[in-house]
């Protein structure tokens, strides 16, 4: 049979049988091919294509009907995606996959609950179904219900136990709400000084009152959460049973793990993922710099940790720091003061988890290494002392970020682009939103508070820039952190512009956008298969789109 006649043949057979998967007559083949798709590239060179072929995770062929009908064989395996959009895999840089899936937490509270004084039932509830006298640990609430409380927040939690430590995390992993024993278990005394990067709050008489800000919370739940095999094992499972399915779920076939705890061995969690060959989607940890540690110890053990490997799915080469809070907390670092004083400190203008100069003297140290800063920055004077940082100790071949870049001095919109750092944005969660910008005006000067993450701008100055979710502070869902990114008019950008910005601009980030990040032959088959074109449809109706398939290296993994 001639060879025309033979892929007339199967493309009829193909059509008469209505199946989406047509193996080869003896069940073998290194080949696969996707027809009748609306294929978008992130290509600018061949941005769309209406077929591909697959053969061993790579993209051997992609463009016309035409140009693919050329190329099947006998053995193909031929697939119908019924003019489906077909885009690159979704590239997430900022998440904490295994803090979401890990049960290490015993539960949920609502945040929707506005007087702490109703939040007993639940913690109480939760209290009766955990036997014991070990810690309770909860996640959940909103900081400003606990200290608009009339009565001193541990006395809430003293109601429920005063011999079992409770401690619950909020919403924003940014402080925590704890009991007299939890106070008693760390140490927490009057006379115990706030730690680098954090905030003991206190009464008029200098107690603590039970809320522990940024720091002082993560060095709580270090204690707390210290590497026991069962924690890790918790860890493990939550990926197993729950992230992955959920990362398949949304298209993400590339991940940041944005708080990678060394100290909670997350690393080795990873690692035994890996080796296990549980892995459904590329990783690259964000080592976790610990603001309380000694730095020389430290360094050494993060120069340990590094990997990179380019055939692995699992990457340790990013480096997770704190240089600041958040604005709800008033611990943002921003270049003037805070219109509320919660702390009573000798300064009102935010915190520094580490200073621009401890943070120059991690990179010089670092960088060389191999190793990319992932940078949590928020307020202004954060965001400017990150890019003094970079600028001073940093080289061109850095690949730093700066997270979040909600609060951008204008002046400083050009030196993202002069200093090669890309602005990770996050634009998935409501408080983003203009319509919800007037928030921050009990917390900050109005003409700062109208105007946060500023995407427009930071990619008219030429920043490159990419999209993340900040799972799960904010919903996993990549489309609705699309939808929003083109409606949040005055500070929106186009659809495809926010299309690279979950792909090839995140891809550059981790370093792989030689063979990830557009779909182009000679690269990996990391793809997925959407339920309507987001090219096309009514931008407020982006965030409805699901995903039919996920591939990872031409293996579908949902």
């Amino acid at each position: 049979m001639r060879k025309s006649m033979l892929i007339q043949f199967v493309l009829i057979m193909l059509i008469v049988t209505s199946c989406n998967d047509t193996p080869s007559m003896d069940g073998s083949s290194d080949q696969e091919v996707f027809i009748n798709a609306r294929i978008y590239t992130v290509d600018d060179n061949k941005p769309w294509a209406e077929a591909m072929i697959i053969e061993n995770g790579l993209i051997t062929h992609i463009g016309t009907r035409a140009e693919i009908d050329s190329q099947i064989n006998e053995n193909t395996i031929i697939k119908d995606l019924g003019g489906k959009f077909v885009m690159p895999g979704i590239h997430d840089v900022h998440m904490h996959p295994l803090e979401a899936s890990s049960s290490n937490f015993d539960f949920t509270i609502n945040d929707e609950i506005l007087d702490a004084e109703e939040y007993y039932d639940e913690i109480k509830a939760a209290n009766d179904a955990k036997s014991g006298s070990g810690w309770l640990l909860g996640w959940g609430h909103y900081i400003h219900t606990v200290l608009e409380a009339d009565r001193n927040p541990k006395e809430i939690l003293d109601d429920i136990s005063t011999t079992r430590p409770i401690a619950i995390m909020e919403q924003t992993s940014h402080s925590f709400w704890v009991n007299s024993k939890a106070l008693e278990m760390t140490g927490i005394t009057a006379l115990s000084e706030d730690p680098e990067g954090g905030v003991i709050m206190r009464d008029e008489d200098g107690q603590p009152t039970g809320v522990l800000v940024d720091n002082a919370g993560n060095v709580l739940l270090d204690m707390v959460l210290t590497a026991t095999p069962e924690r890790e094992q918790k860890d493990y499972d939550g990926m197993v049973n729950f992230g992955f399915q959920e990362l398949a779920k949304y298209g993400i076939t590339s991940v940041c793990d944005a708080r990678t705890y060394w100290k909670r061995n997350h690393h080795k969690t990873w690692k035994r993922l890996a080796d296990d060959e549980a892995l459904t989607a590329r990783m690259s940890l964000g080592i976790w710099i610990y603001p309380t540690e000694e730095d020389n110890t430290q360094i050494a053990t993060i120069k340990s940790l590094y990997e990179s490997d380019d055939s692995d799915l699992l990457r340790s080469n990013q480096v997770k720091v704190y240089i600041d809070g958040i604005i709800p907390n008033t611990t943002a670092a921003i270049h003037g003061d805070y219109k509320i004083d919660l702390f009573g400190g000798a300064t009102n203008n935010g915190v520094n988890y580490v200073t621009q100069e401890r943070l120059e003297l991690y990179i010089r140290e670092l960088e060389p290494i191999g190793y990319d800063f992932h940078i949590h920055a928020i307020g202004d004077r954060g965001i400017h002392e990150a890019l003094n940082a970079i600028e001073n100790a940093g080289s061109s071949s850095g690949r730093h970020r700066i997270t979040h870049c909600e609060f951008v001095d204008p002046a400083d919109y050009p030196r993202f682009e002069n200093l090669n750092v890309t602005a990770d944005c996050q634009v998935a969660g409501d408080f983003t939103n203009p319509d919800h910008w007037s928030e921050n005006h009990d917390f900050i000067e109005e003409t700062l508070a109208q105007n946060i993450v500023p995407i427009k701008s930071l990619s008219a100055n030429g920043a490159r820039l990419t999209l993340s979710s900040d799972w799960d502070v904010s919903t996993l869902n990549p489309f609705v952190g699309m939808q929003n990114a083109v409606t949040r008019v005055p500070q929106e950008i186009s659809i495809g512009d926010a299309i690279k910005a979950y792909t090839i601009n995140a891809a550059y980030v981790m370093r792989h956008e030689d063979k990830l990040g557009s779909l182009e032959v000679g690269k990996e088959a990391d793809f997925i298969v959407l339920s309507q074109n987001i090219m096309e449809v009514d931008p407020n109706t982006i965030s409805g789109t699901t995903v039919v398939d996920t591939y990872l290296q031409g293996e579908k993994v949902n």
